[in-house]
């Protein structure tokens, strides 16, 4: 009988057949690599003996099975990821490992160090600077081409397109990391101190894949910090939508992180609740602000002051002049600190400033919580909530008196309500009612309300669903 006569073959590093195709996957997902990608001699060699043993037994009747126990073990892949999230994807999707951007070399690093936990690298000894507004405008790349999500295809920038080589590419790393080494290149931070461009990581060490994700922070979607805008690989394509803090499930799991390589800067086109802007870290001095103040240090304060849960105060956004709406914003922050008498004052100084830069102290207590300090005319304990609108506008002839803004909150009924929400469906903004409107504020107001205001190409706090003046005059003009 004639034995077979094997011989490598080495096709070309393009292949489009099926058996290179899977070969580049194998790569890509950190399994044994062949010696032409980089492998092991002593990998190739146990793999070729296989090959052959396997092969012979086959043509001389005795199986395969007793080849492969005589060959010794083939190296194989350190610890995978499965991202479970939504807790149907089974066992058979596995999230790629640390691999070099699909159809390039790996960059060199230089060593690693070396790790207790197996298969999990160290600490890359160096990472790519850069500044958040790069980071968003990199997770909107896939967002604006809607890349399917996938746990073993690359996108054509050589990412994997999963949660993780989402991150990777957000990240502008180089390689594609998986959901066990995301956080080697990031430092663990608190939910306060989370800003755009950080992550949300929820890595179960244990049994990867049970929920393993990760997600890219893009900023506060509420003044009460329970939801944050959430950019992440997810099926059927990438997506940024509020998502409840830290996640829709196992929400106590996913743990903030900061990029080692992100730089301070200014995020000119990502709107962060509180965020200060470049030259803000310095007090101007209290002569900025108070009556006829017109300059953009009022306006940074409104900015600031709005993400510390002052955006009742402002129902037409911030502003350069200086108002009212300035003065009792920085007193309920003030008295939020639990400051009294000529320390609440409402004009900023040095220590409120530096506070609100700095993003420390307290939070100015949502419309009816207790906060020390007394406001007057308020119960003992409570932040004066705004004044209302005068009853009429100036030059808002034939338009109904706004009846401010409290009338529109949660669980307030009023006749407002239901005339605002009748000039809605008018307007042609009444698509989210499924009964029609009535006299108790719903959340098909806000968004039928928000709606509107979008039309009117307002965007961020001026865009949120509750009317202001401004709202109210366009409606019903």
């Amino acid at each position: 009988m004639t034995m077979p006569v094997f011989e490598e073959y080495e096709p070309a590093g393009d292949c489009v057949c099926l058996g290179c195709a899977r070969r580049r996957r194998t790569l890509a997902r950190g399994r044994a690599i062949a010696l032409r990608d980089g492998g092991h001699p002593a990998a190739r060699g146990a793999r070729r003996a296989l090959v052959l043993a396997t092969a012979a037994g086959v043509v001389l009747g005795g199986g395969g099975s007793a080849a492969l126990a005589a060959s010794g073990p083939v190296p194989g892949p350190g610890p995978v990821a499965l991202d479970d999230r939504n807790g149907s994807d089974g066992p058979g999707t596995p999230q790629g490992g640390r691999a070099p951007l699909h159809g390039r070399p790996a960059p060199a690093t230089g060593p690693r160090p070396p790790s207790s936990a197996a298969g999990r690298p160290g600490a890359p000894p160096a990472v790519r600077a850069i500044d958040r507004a790069t980071i968003i405008n990199r997770a909107k790349i896939w967002l604006d081409a809607q890349v399917p999500y996938s746990m073993s295809e690359y996108w054509s920038d050589g990412y994997r397109q999963d949660c993780s080589g989402y991150v990777s590419m957000v990240w502008n790393l180089g390689t594609n990391e998986w959901t066990g080494s995301l956080d080697t290149f990031a430092t663990k931070i608190t939910k306060e101190e989370l800003l755009p461009g950080d992550m949300l990581l929820f890595h179960n060490p244990a049994d990867p894949n049970n929920g393993s994700h990760v997600v890219i922070f893009g900023g506060w979607a509420d003044e009460t910090r329970t939801h944050y805008i959430a950019y992440e690989q997810t099926r059927p394509y990438t997506r940024k939508l509020a998502t409840p803090y830290g996640y829709w499930k196992n929400s106590e799991k996913y743990l903030p992180y900061r990029y080692n390589g992100v730089t301070t800067g200014v995020l000119a086109d990502v709107p962060v609740p509180g965020a200060p802007a470049a030259g803000a870290a310095v007090f101007p001095g209290a002569a900025k602000f108070g009556p006829g103040a017109d300059n953009e240090h009022v306006t940074e304060l409104a900015k600031m002051l709005i993400g510390r849960g002052a955006l009742r105060f402002y129902p037409k956004g911030p502003s350069s002049k200086w108002s009212e709406a300035d003065r009792q914003a920085t007193q309920a922050f003030q008295l939020a600190q639990g400051w009294t008498g000529a320390d609440a004052d409402g004009i900023p100084g040095e220590h409120t400033w530096r506070l609100l830069v700095q993003r420390q102290g307290k939070d100015i207590p949502p419309t009816g919580r207790t906060a020390p300090g007394t406001a007057p005319g308020t119960a003992p304990g409570t932040v004066k909530p705004p004044k209302a609108p005068p009853a009429a506008l100036p030059g808002s002839a034939g338009v109904p008196a706004y009846p401010g803004l409290r009338v529109f909150r949660p669980g307030q009924s009023h006749p407002a309500v239901l005339a605002l929400g009748r000039r809605l469906v008018q307007k042609g903004f009444g698509k989210y009612y499924t009964s029609g409107p009535g006299l108790r504020w719903s959340e098909a107001d806000r968004r039928n309300v928000e709606a509107f205001q979008r039309a009117q190409g307002w965007r961020g706090a001026s865009a949120d669903g509750y009317p202001g003046p401004e709202t109210w005059r366009r409606l019903f003009a």
